[in-house]
Protein backbone atom coordinates (compact mmCIF):
# COMPACT_ATOMS: atom_id res chain seq x y z
CA UNK A 1 0.00 0.00 0.00
CA UNK A 2 1.56 3.43 -1.00
CA UNK A 3 1.10 5.98 1.66
CA UNK A 4 2.44 8.72 -0.29
CA UNK A 5 -0.02 10.07 -2.72
CA UNK A 6 1.08 10.59 -6.21
CA UNK A 7 3.51 8.60 -6.87
CA UNK A 8 5.58 8.01 -9.84
CA UNK A 9 6.20 4.28 -9.75
CA UNK A 10 8.12 2.25 -12.79
CA UNK A 11 6.97 -1.50 -13.70
CA UNK A 12 9.95 -2.81 -15.54
CA UNK A 13 10.30 -6.27 -17.63
CA UNK A 14 13.39 -7.55 -19.12
CA UNK A 15 12.59 -10.67 -21.25
CA UNK A 16 13.89 -12.35 -23.81
CA UNK A 17 12.18 -10.93 -26.58
CA UNK A 18 10.97 -7.22 -25.41
CA UNK A 19 11.96 -4.43 -22.85
CA UNK A 20 8.52 -3.82 -21.67
CA UNK A 21 8.22 -0.38 -19.59
CA UNK A 22 4.85 1.38 -17.81
CA UNK A 23 5.20 4.56 -15.53
CA UNK A 24 2.41 4.45 -13.18
CA UNK A 25 1.01 7.45 -10.84
CA UNK A 26 -0.43 5.76 -8.26
CA UNK A 27 -2.54 7.99 -5.57
CA UNK A 28 -4.17 7.03 -2.26
CA UNK A 29 -2.44 3.72 -2.37
CA UNK A 30 -5.29 2.41 -4.77
CA UNK A 31 -5.65 4.37 -7.79
CA UNK A 32 -3.23 3.95 -10.23
CA UNK A 33 -3.03 6.14 -13.88
CA UNK A 34 -0.65 4.77 -16.75
CA UNK A 35 1.32 7.44 -17.69
CA UNK A 36 4.06 6.54 -19.92
CA UNK A 37 5.22 3.25 -21.96
CA UNK A 38 8.40 2.42 -23.20
CA UNK A 39 9.10 -0.60 -24.96
CA UNK A 40 12.34 -1.80 -26.81
CA UNK A 41 13.98 -4.98 -28.74
CA UNK A 42 15.75 -7.17 -25.99
CA UNK A 43 19.19 -8.27 -26.56
CA UNK A 44 21.46 -9.59 -24.17
CA UNK A 45 19.13 -11.73 -22.50
CA UNK A 46 19.06 -15.09 -22.78
CA UNK A 47 16.07 -17.28 -21.29
CA UNK A 48 15.33 -14.35 -18.97
CA UNK A 49 19.02 -13.99 -17.65
CA UNK A 50 20.97 -11.40 -18.23
CA UNK A 51 24.55 -12.59 -20.24
CA UNK A 52 25.61 -9.58 -22.14
CA UNK A 53 25.37 -6.82 -19.73
CA UNK A 54 26.45 -3.59 -22.11
CA UNK A 55 23.78 -4.86 -24.61
CA UNK A 56 21.00 -5.61 -21.92
CA UNK A 57 21.72 -2.02 -20.61
CA UNK A 58 20.91 -0.01 -23.41
CA UNK A 59 18.04 -1.84 -24.70
CA UNK A 60 16.59 -1.09 -21.59
CA UNK A 61 17.79 1.96 -21.16
CA UNK A 62 16.22 3.51 -24.25
CA UNK A 63 12.52 1.77 -22.99
CA UNK A 64 13.25 3.31 -19.58
CA UNK A 65 13.62 6.75 -21.37
CA UNK A 66 10.70 6.26 -23.85
CA UNK A 67 8.44 5.31 -20.97
CA UNK A 68 9.64 8.31 -18.82
CA UNK A 69 9.74 10.75 -22.03
CA UNK A 70 6.32 10.05 -22.95
CA UNK A 71 5.13 10.15 -19.44
CA UNK A 72 6.72 13.76 -19.09
CA UNK A 73 8.04 12.90 -14.94
CA UNK A 74 11.61 10.82 -14.06
CA UNK A 75 10.19 7.85 -12.05
CA UNK A 76 10.63 7.95 -8.62
CA UNK A 77 11.18 3.88 -8.35
CA UNK A 78 10.86 0.66 -10.46
CA UNK A 79 9.40 -2.29 -9.64
CA UNK A 80 10.89 -5.02 -11.82
CA UNK A 81 9.86 -8.36 -12.94
CA UNK A 82 11.60 -11.60 -12.25
CA UNK A 83 11.85 -14.94 -14.19
CA UNK A 84 14.82 -17.37 -15.50
CA UNK A 85 15.22 -20.94 -15.10
CA UNK A 86 17.36 -20.20 -11.97
CA UNK A 87 14.38 -19.51 -10.12
CA UNK A 88 12.76 -22.08 -7.36
CA UNK A 89 10.62 -22.34 -4.57
CA UNK A 90 9.31 -24.39 -1.80
CA UNK A 91 6.45 -24.86 0.67
CA UNK A 92 7.18 -24.37 4.42
CA UNK A 93 5.17 -24.41 7.43
CA UNK A 94 4.73 -23.45 11.26
CA UNK A 95 2.63 -24.11 14.26
CA UNK A 96 2.42 -22.35 17.26
CA UNK A 97 0.04 -22.26 20.49
CA UNK A 98 -2.20 -19.58 21.23
CA UNK A 99 -0.40 -17.82 24.44
CA UNK A 100 -3.68 -15.94 26.05
CA UNK A 101 -5.41 -17.69 28.81
CA UNK A 102 -8.86 -17.61 27.53
CA UNK A 103 -7.39 -18.80 24.16
CA UNK A 104 -7.93 -16.04 22.16
CA UNK A 105 -5.74 -15.53 19.02
CA UNK A 106 -3.71 -12.03 19.37
CA UNK A 107 -1.08 -10.18 16.90
CA UNK A 108 1.52 -11.04 18.96
CA UNK A 109 0.46 -15.07 18.03
CA UNK A 110 0.04 -14.25 14.05
CA UNK A 111 3.59 -12.90 14.01
CA UNK A 112 4.93 -14.99 15.94
CA UNK A 113 4.00 -18.12 13.44
CA UNK A 114 4.39 -15.89 10.31
CA UNK A 115 8.11 -15.38 11.29
CA UNK A 116 8.70 -18.95 12.28
CA UNK A 117 7.32 -19.94 8.65
CA UNK A 118 9.62 -18.12 6.53
CA UNK A 119 13.01 -18.71 9.14
CA UNK A 120 14.00 -21.65 6.98
CA UNK A 121 17.37 -20.97 5.80
CA UNK A 122 18.84 -20.57 2.38
CA UNK A 123 21.31 -22.80 0.67
CA UNK A 124 24.63 -20.19 0.00
CA UNK A 125 24.29 -17.95 -3.00
CA UNK A 126 20.42 -18.02 -3.48
CA UNK A 127 18.31 -14.59 -2.12
CA UNK A 128 14.88 -14.66 -1.57
CA UNK A 129 12.28 -13.20 -4.18
CA UNK A 130 8.77 -13.75 -2.28
CA UNK A 131 7.69 -15.29 0.51
CA UNK A 132 3.61 -15.71 0.20
CA UNK A 133 1.17 -16.77 2.70
CA UNK A 134 -1.17 -19.58 2.22
CA UNK A 135 -4.46 -20.07 4.64
CA UNK A 136 -3.99 -19.42 8.31
CA UNK A 137 -5.32 -22.43 10.11
CA UNK A 138 -6.88 -22.27 13.53
CA UNK A 139 -7.39 -25.97 15.39
CA UNK A 140 -7.15 -27.40 11.41
CA UNK A 141 -10.14 -25.24 9.77
CA UNK A 142 -9.04 -23.02 7.48
CA UNK A 143 -9.55 -18.87 8.36
CA UNK A 144 -8.35 -15.68 6.21
CA UNK A 145 -7.86 -13.60 9.88
CA UNK A 146 -7.60 -15.36 13.08
CA UNK A 147 -7.03 -12.37 15.03
CA UNK A 148 -9.63 -12.23 17.65
CA UNK A 149 -11.05 -15.81 17.16
CA UNK A 150 -10.61 -18.73 19.88
CA UNK A 151 -8.55 -21.65 19.33
CA UNK A 152 -5.32 -23.18 21.12
CA UNK A 153 -3.20 -24.54 17.84
CA UNK A 154 -2.14 -21.68 15.01
CA UNK A 155 -0.54 -23.07 11.94
CA UNK A 156 0.60 -21.42 8.67
CA UNK A 157 2.65 -21.60 5.51
CA UNK A 158 4.76 -20.13 2.92
CA UNK A 159 5.82 -20.58 -0.31
CA UNK A 160 9.18 -19.37 -0.59
CA UNK A 161 10.55 -18.10 -4.09
CA UNK A 162 14.04 -17.80 -4.25
CA UNK A 163 17.14 -17.51 -7.22
CA UNK A 164 20.47 -17.03 -7.66
CA UNK A 165 21.90 -14.18 -6.03
CA UNK A 166 24.10 -13.05 -8.93
CA UNK A 167 21.23 -13.03 -11.55
CA UNK A 168 18.84 -11.30 -9.55
CA UNK A 169 21.70 -9.44 -8.43
CA UNK A 170 22.33 -8.52 -12.42
CA UNK A 171 18.95 -7.53 -13.20
CA UNK A 172 18.63 -4.82 -10.43
CA UNK A 173 22.61 -3.18 -11.92
CA UNK A 174 21.13 -3.09 -15.56
CA UNK A 175 18.21 -0.95 -13.86
CA UNK A 176 20.72 0.97 -11.42
CA UNK A 177 22.25 2.09 -14.67
CA UNK A 178 20.21 4.31 -15.55
CA UNK A 179 20.33 5.86 -12.06
CA UNK A 180 16.86 4.30 -10.85
CA UNK A 181 16.24 2.48 -7.73
CA UNK A 182 14.78 -1.10 -7.99
CA UNK A 183 12.39 -1.01 -4.92
CA UNK A 184 11.02 -4.87 -4.84
CA UNK A 185 10.84 -7.25 -7.39
CA UNK A 186 7.81 -9.38 -8.38
CA UNK A 187 8.29 -12.49 -9.96
CA UNK A 188 6.45 -12.55 -13.30
CA UNK A 189 4.17 -15.63 -13.09
CA UNK A 190 2.99 -13.86 -9.83
CA UNK A 191 2.24 -10.37 -11.49
CA UNK A 192 0.42 -12.19 -14.81
CA UNK A 193 -2.06 -14.78 -12.62
CA UNK A 194 -2.68 -11.59 -10.80
CA UNK A 195 -4.09 -9.49 -13.51
CA UNK A 196 -5.80 -12.14 -15.48
CA UNK A 197 -7.43 -13.71 -12.68
CA UNK A 198 -10.46 -13.04 -10.56
CA UNK A 199 -10.71 -13.39 -6.98
CA UNK A 200 -13.70 -15.79 -7.53
CA UNK A 201 -11.16 -17.17 -10.78
CA UNK A 202 -8.68 -18.24 -7.87
CA UNK A 203 -11.08 -19.49 -5.49
CA UNK A 204 -12.24 -22.14 -7.80
CA UNK A 205 -8.53 -22.90 -8.80
CA UNK A 206 -7.17 -22.00 -11.64
CA UNK A 207 -3.70 -22.15 -13.82
CA UNK A 208 -1.90 -19.36 -15.54
CA UNK A 209 1.01 -20.00 -18.34
CA UNK A 210 2.93 -16.94 -19.32
CA UNK A 211 4.84 -18.18 -22.30
CA UNK A 212 7.31 -15.95 -23.57
CA UNK A 213 9.76 -15.97 -26.36
CA UNK A 214 12.62 -17.69 -24.09
CA UNK A 215 11.00 -19.18 -20.96
CA UNK A 216 6.99 -20.24 -19.56
CA UNK A 217 6.36 -18.73 -15.98
CA UNK A 218 3.57 -20.54 -14.56
CA UNK A 219 0.91 -20.47 -11.17
CA UNK A 220 -0.98 -22.40 -9.85
CA UNK A 221 -3.83 -21.16 -7.41
CA UNK A 222 -5.79 -23.57 -5.31
CA UNK A 223 -8.54 -22.29 -2.65
CA UNK A 224 -7.66 -18.35 -3.25
CA UNK A 225 -3.91 -19.14 -2.82
CA UNK A 226 -0.89 -19.80 -4.43
CA UNK A 227 -0.10 -23.49 -4.32
CA UNK A 228 3.12 -23.22 -7.10
CA UNK A 229 4.89 -21.33 -9.27
CA UNK A 230 7.97 -22.28 -11.68
CA UNK A 231 9.97 -21.18 -14.40
CA UNK A 232 10.56 -23.41 -17.39
CA UNK A 233 13.45 -22.09 -20.25
CA UNK A 234 11.56 -23.19 -22.77
CA UNK A 235 9.15 -20.79 -24.96
CA UNK A 236 8.27 -19.44 -28.19
CA UNK A 237 11.70 -19.28 -29.27
CA UNK A 238 11.48 -23.86 -29.23
CA UNK A 239 9.27 -23.33 -31.98
CA UNK A 240 11.17 -21.24 -34.15
CA UNK A 241 14.67 -23.30 -33.83
CA UNK A 242 12.53 -26.25 -34.80
CA UNK A 243 10.88 -24.77 -38.05
CA UNK A 244 14.44 -23.10 -38.70
CA UNK A 245 16.06 -26.76 -38.65
CA UNK A 246 13.08 -28.48 -39.84
CA UNK A 247 12.88 -26.22 -43.00
CA UNK A 248 16.54 -25.51 -43.04
CA UNK A 249 15.82 -22.08 -43.21
CA UNK A 250 17.26 -18.82 -40.84
CA UNK A 251 15.96 -18.27 -37.44
CA UNK A 252 14.28 -15.07 -39.20
CA UNK A 253 12.43 -16.76 -41.53
CA UNK A 254 11.61 -19.52 -39.11
CA UNK A 255 10.24 -16.29 -36.83
CA UNK A 256 8.35 -15.35 -40.01
CA UNK A 257 6.72 -18.55 -40.78
CA UNK A 258 6.10 -19.22 -37.62
CA UNK A 259 4.36 -15.48 -37.17
CA UNK A 260 2.88 -15.97 -40.43
CA UNK A 261 1.60 -19.81 -40.28
CA UNK A 262 2.38 -21.40 -37.16
CA UNK A 263 -0.44 -23.33 -35.11
CA UNK A 264 -0.79 -24.85 -31.99
CA UNK A 265 -3.03 -27.78 -33.77
CA UNK A 266 -2.86 -29.39 -37.28
CA UNK A 267 -5.94 -27.51 -39.25
CA UNK A 268 -4.26 -28.05 -42.45
CA UNK A 269 -5.62 -31.65 -44.14
CA UNK A 270 -4.36 -30.82 -47.85
CA UNK A 271 -0.54 -31.62 -47.88
CA UNK A 272 -0.13 -30.12 -51.31
CA UNK A 273 -1.02 -26.40 -49.87
CA UNK A 274 2.07 -24.41 -50.15
CA UNK A 275 2.93 -21.00 -48.61
CA UNK A 276 5.47 -18.52 -49.87
CA UNK A 277 8.23 -17.48 -47.68
CA UNK A 278 8.71 -13.91 -48.59
CA UNK A 279 5.57 -13.66 -51.16
CA UNK A 280 7.63 -11.20 -53.14
CA UNK A 281 8.97 -13.45 -55.53
CA UNK A 282 12.71 -12.21 -55.07
CA UNK A 283 15.98 -13.76 -54.92
CA UNK A 284 15.51 -16.60 -52.68
CA UNK A 285 12.01 -16.55 -52.22
CA UNK A 286 10.49 -20.97 -52.07
CA UNK A 287 7.15 -22.25 -50.67
CA UNK A 288 7.18 -24.54 -48.19
CA UNK A 289 3.92 -26.68 -47.42
CA UNK A 290 1.72 -25.32 -44.80
CA UNK A 291 0.86 -28.82 -43.32
CA UNK A 292 4.77 -29.19 -42.49
CA UNK A 293 4.69 -25.82 -40.46
CA UNK A 294 2.13 -26.72 -38.46
CA UNK A 295 3.04 -30.09 -37.84
CA UNK A 296 6.21 -28.90 -36.85
CA UNK A 297 4.74 -26.09 -34.82
CA UNK A 298 2.20 -28.21 -32.89
CA UNK A 299 4.36 -31.00 -31.68
CA UNK A 300 6.68 -28.05 -30.03
CA UNK A 301 3.55 -26.55 -28.53
CA UNK A 302 2.45 -29.98 -27.51
CA UNK A 303 5.48 -30.89 -26.13
CA UNK A 304 6.34 -27.62 -24.27
CA UNK A 305 2.73 -27.97 -22.53
CA UNK A 306 3.19 -31.33 -21.65
CA UNK A 307 6.77 -30.29 -19.41
CA UNK A 308 4.70 -27.70 -17.55
CA UNK A 309 2.26 -30.34 -16.62
CA UNK A 310 5.08 -33.22 -15.48
CA UNK A 311 6.01 -30.32 -13.33
CA UNK A 312 3.33 -29.52 -11.44
CA UNK A 313 3.23 -33.24 -10.79
CA UNK A 314 0.79 -33.97 -8.42
CA UNK A 315 0.20 -30.64 -7.17
CA UNK A 316 -2.22 -30.29 -10.54
CA UNK A 317 -5.04 -32.02 -10.36
CA UNK A 318 -8.11 -30.99 -12.79
CA UNK A 319 -11.11 -31.25 -9.94
CA UNK A 320 -9.19 -28.37 -8.32
CA UNK A 321 -8.50 -26.17 -11.09
CA UNK A 322 -12.22 -25.16 -11.74
CA UNK A 323 -11.63 -21.64 -13.54
CA UNK A 324 -9.58 -23.87 -16.07
CA UNK A 325 -6.01 -22.66 -17.77
CA UNK A 326 -5.66 -18.93 -18.73
CA UNK A 327 -2.60 -18.06 -21.59
CA UNK A 328 -0.64 -15.21 -22.00
CA UNK A 329 2.46 -13.98 -23.04
CA UNK A 330 3.65 -13.86 -26.63
CA UNK A 331 2.98 -17.03 -27.69
CA UNK A 332 -0.28 -17.07 -26.66
CA UNK A 333 -1.00 -15.60 -29.73
CA UNK A 334 -0.48 -18.48 -31.69
CA UNK A 335 -4.01 -20.14 -33.30
CA UNK A 336 -5.08 -22.94 -31.79
CA UNK A 337 -2.64 -23.43 -28.47
CA UNK A 338 -6.01 -23.22 -26.42
CA UNK A 339 -7.22 -26.13 -27.62
CA UNK A 340 -3.83 -27.52 -26.91
CA UNK A 341 -3.76 -26.34 -23.54
CA UNK A 342 -6.87 -28.46 -23.31
CA UNK A 343 -5.90 -31.45 -24.68
CA UNK A 344 -2.90 -31.30 -22.26
CA UNK A 345 -4.32 -30.21 -19.06
CA UNK A 346 -8.24 -31.69 -19.50
CA UNK A 347 -9.53 -28.34 -18.90
CA UNK A 348 -11.17 -25.26 -20.68
CA UNK A 349 -8.31 -23.20 -21.62
CA UNK A 350 -8.32 -19.41 -22.90
CA UNK A 351 -6.24 -16.36 -23.89
CA UNK A 352 -6.33 -14.32 -20.59
CA UNK A 353 -7.94 -11.21 -20.68
CA UNK A 354 -7.01 -8.22 -19.00
CA UNK A 355 -9.71 -6.62 -16.63
CA UNK A 356 -11.70 -3.58 -18.20
CA UNK A 357 -9.40 -0.68 -16.54
CA UNK A 358 -6.61 -1.29 -18.78
CA UNK A 359 -6.47 0.70 -21.99
CA UNK A 360 -6.89 -0.44 -24.95
CA UNK A 361 -3.49 -0.63 -26.50
CA UNK A 362 -2.53 -1.96 -23.07
CA UNK A 363 -4.38 -5.14 -23.53
CA UNK A 364 -1.73 -6.79 -25.71
CA UNK A 365 -0.80 -10.10 -24.20
CA UNK A 366 2.95 -8.77 -23.41
CA UNK A 367 2.07 -6.33 -21.39
CA UNK A 368 0.56 -8.51 -18.93
CA UNK A 369 3.34 -8.94 -16.52
CA UNK A 370 4.72 -4.96 -16.26
CA UNK A 371 0.77 -4.19 -15.82
CA UNK A 372 0.34 -7.15 -13.06
CA UNK A 373 3.25 -5.63 -11.32
CA UNK A 374 1.00 -2.65 -10.51
CA UNK A 375 -2.08 -5.08 -10.14
CA UNK A 376 -0.36 -7.51 -8.03
CA UNK A 377 1.30 -5.17 -5.75
CA UNK A 378 -2.09 -2.92 -4.90
CA UNK A 379 -3.98 -6.21 -4.64
CA UNK A 380 -1.39 -8.02 -2.25
CA UNK A 381 -1.26 -4.54 -0.01
CA UNK A 382 -5.09 -4.36 0.53
CA UNK A 383 -5.28 -8.42 1.17
CA UNK A 384 -2.25 -7.92 3.89
CA UNK A 385 -1.79 -4.43 4.83
CA UNK A 386 0.38 -5.54 7.57
CA UNK A 387 2.83 -8.00 6.38
CA UNK A 388 5.33 -9.01 7.85
CA UNK A 389 8.95 -7.80 7.27
CA UNK A 390 11.40 -10.80 5.83
CA UNK A 391 14.73 -10.88 7.16
CA UNK A 392 17.86 -12.28 4.89
CA UNK A 393 18.86 -11.75 1.44
CA UNK A 394 20.72 -9.18 -1.09
CA UNK A 395 16.86 -7.77 -1.23
CA UNK A 396 16.65 -7.15 2.27
CA UNK A 397 17.73 -3.39 2.00
CA UNK A 398 15.51 -2.57 -0.19
CA UNK A 399 12.93 -0.29 1.01
CA UNK A 400 9.14 -0.84 -0.09
CA UNK A 401 6.98 0.76 -1.98
CA UNK A 402 4.02 -0.96 -1.10
CA UNK A 403 3.95 -0.40 2.88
Amino acid sequence: MISNSGRIVGAVEIGTGKIAVLVGEIARGRELNIIGVGLAQSHGVMKGEVVDYKAACEATHHALEMAEKKAGARMDAIWLAQTGGHLDGFANEATVNVQSADNTVNQLDIETVCNLAQQKDLPPGRTRIHAIRRPFRLDGRAVPDPEHLTGSRLDVGYWMVHGQESKVSDNIHVVGGYHLEVRELVLSSLAAGSLLTTTEERSHGALVLDIGKGVTDYVLYRDGHVLTTGVLPVGGDHLTNDLAIGLRVTTMQAEMLKLRHGRGTVQTRDKSEKVWLNGDMSFGDRQFPKAAIETITAARTLELLEVVRAQLGAKFAPEHCGAGVFLTGGTSKLPGIEEAAGRVFGLSARRGEAPSWVKDELKDPMFSTVLGIYQFGLRAAHEHPNPVRRKTGLLSGLAKIFS
